[in-house]
C-alpha cells in the first residue's frame, strides 16, 4: 500500500486560520481528493488501498520526515 498523506486545507497555516477541508495527496503533492473532515479523507483513503498518514502539527508536512507525520487510526 502506497503512502497519502491527509493535509488541512487552507495550506500555509496562519493562526486563526479556520481549516476549510482536507486533501489527500501522493508523495509528489498531487491531490487525489478532497473532503469536508480529516475522517471521510482517511476512510476514502483507506478504501481505496492507502495508507493514510497525517500531519502531528498543521504546519510541519515535510514528507521527508517521519517525525512529522503519524498512522491515521
Amino acid at each position: 500500500m502506497a503512502n497519502v498523506y491527509v493535509e488541512a486545507c487552507p495550506k500555509g497555516y496562519r493562526e486563526g486560520t479556520a481549516i476549510t477541508n482536507f486533501v489527500v495527496e501522493d508523495q509528489a503533492g498531487s491531490a487525489l481528493g478532497a473532503f469536508k473532515t480529516q475522517r471521510e479523507a482517511i476512510d476514502w483513503a483507506k478504501s481505496k488501498g492507502h495508507s493514510p498518514l497525517v500531519a502531528r502539527v498543521r504546519q510541519a508536512n515535510d514528507r521527508n520526515s517521519s517525525d512529522h507525520w503519524r498512522a491515521a487510526s
